[in-house]
């Protein structure tokens, strides 16, 4: 019988929290020996730093232009007819099923193209709790925050998580996490006679930062290690990004407001970490450790204050990076720097399935490279952002091994060396204009070849 999948996401996490202690604490314990035990990319990226598309592209291994979905569309009303990974598994005799939060979109929708066993949403979350008679009460209005965001042609004032800080009033065993942890164990321990495909999507540590105890007292903010950066924009960078979403949710926060938010983002981050050691228990008490491939990855980062920003929304490593792990039968335990993106997970999870696909796909597998310590090839890798409920600000992003290039159309480019700037606090865009047009070259031929509707024509150095 062909091997288990086992697919677990986290929401808004940062690649650096793995093997990363703070207060004297590991904060993803669970998930460090995961990656000992297989192979961890350390410069795996999102191809958005936004929810909807991020798992969009992650589930069609298609770029957010090709595919349709650039924006957080629920509706799914751009969404185009691609085949996703849960089907390609359904068509090859696997028993899928999703269980956690749910963000992407398609025509004919994700239901209505797999038969699964168990698909448990939000929504049942929301129904459970309502048949338990619990209810959080409490007023979170302090937990939004209005900003002026650009939508269209216009700038709306809407409002969005701030970085806020509060305990969630309820037991940990009613948090939302924890319910769609009880529902894959219960999964995991039914009887079957095919191959299962479980895809386990938890929000942590997605804001509002609310979290229960004991993950509220966890990390004490004083002893916080804060990262460098903080507050800080980019010598360079282009003025249109203080109006950026990003930017105005970081507006007021001293060093005292970004300890609490880190010390909420890490407990929340150790809260899906603590549950993701539930399932991988639980998967080695049904017998089925040995024969089941198991990846983890999150759908893309945070700021937390590095560049003057919040949450996501700008091509920045902090919201860009993300953790990426496999591991599974025949698959090395390693470490690998190689560029890798969302879009390999597609190709490289159909050749660890022996599942045959002739679709034409962004990504490249990563298969031979797990099982054999293939050589990746060197390759530039492409994201994108275009808003967040509808068209927006527009950022188009080439990266290298060593650079990180952004055009947005309405501004002076960005350009970023890696090696020497890891935490991109110079923009040296108009320092390198040859290289500025190589990559500006590359990164329309991409986004052009995959329908994006940005004219590329213009490319402005001066930043004067």
């Amino acid at each position: 019988m062909p091997p288990n999948l086992l697919f677990i996401t986290t929401d808004h996490q940062r690649a650096d929290t793995l093997f990363m202690r703070q207060c004297g604490i590991e904060v993803t314990p669970r998930l460090n020996a995961l990656a000992r035990e297989g192979t961890q990319y350390t410069r795996a990226y999102t191809t958005c730093p936004l929810c909807v598309p991020a798992r969009t592209a992650m589930a069609t291994g298609l770029y957010p232009t090709r595919n349709g979905v650039v924006v957080n569309d629920w509706k799914g009303r751009s969404a185009g007819n691609h085949v996703p990974l849960h089907q390609h598994l359904a068509r090859a005799g696997y028993d899928v099923a999703h269980i956690g939060v749910h963000h992407v979109r398609l025509q004919p929708e994700l239901t209505e193209r797999v038969a699964f066993s168990r698909f448990i949403s939000n929504d049942d979350y929301a129904r459970w709790m309502n048949e338990q008679g619990q209810r959080d009460t409490e007023d979170t209005s302090a937990f939004k925050q209005p900003v002026w965001e650009r939508q269209g042609p216009k700038r709306q004032r809407v409002h969005y998580s701030n970085a806020a800080v509060g305990r969630w009033p309820l037991d940990v065993e009613l948090f939302m996490d924890s319910f769609f942890t009880d529902r894959a164990i219960d999964f995991l321990s039914m009887p079957r006679d095919r191959p299962l495909a479980l895809f386990v999507c938890l929000w942590a540590p997605h804001p509002p930062l609310r979290l229960p105890a004991p993950y509220f007292e966890l990390f004490n903010p004083d002893h916080i290690d804060l990262p460098e950066g903080l507050g800080q924009p980019a010598l360079g960078e282009p003025s249109n990004r203080r109006q950026g979403i990003a930017a105005q949710l970081a507006e007021g926060m001293d060093e005292s407001s970004w300890r609490r938010a880190w010390s909420a983002h890490l407990g929340l981050t150790r809260l899906a970490d603590d549950l993701i050691g539930r399932l991988l228990d639980a998967l080695e008490k049904v017998g089925m450790d040995d024969d089941t491939h198991v990846l983890f990855t999150s759908d893309h980062g945070d700021h937390l204050g590095q560049h003057g920003m919040y949450q996501k929304m700008e091509l920045y490593e902090q919201a860009l990076r993300i953790p990426l792990l496999v591991r599974g039968p025949g698959i090395r335990a390693q470490q690998s720097d190689a560029l890798v993106s969302h879009l390999d997970l597609l190709p490289t999870l159909l050749d660890l399935s022996d599942v045959a696909s002739a679709y034409d796909l962004d990504g490249r597998s990563l298969a031979l490279h797990l099982k054999e310590s293939a050589p990746i090839p060197q390759r530039t890798l492409f994201a994108q952002y275009s808003g967040n409920p509808t068209l927006g600000d527009i950022r188009r992003g080439a990266l290298t091994e060593r650079y990180k290039y952004v055009f947005d159309p309405d501004s002076p480019p960005e350009l970023y060396d890696l090696r020497d700037d890891p935490l991109e606090m110079a923009n040296i865009a108009s320092d390198q204009p040859a290289l500025c047009a190589e990559l500006h070259a590359a990164c329309a031929a991409w986004h052009t070849a995959r329908g994006d509707w940005i004219n590329y024509a213009s490319q402005p150095i001066d930043s004067d």
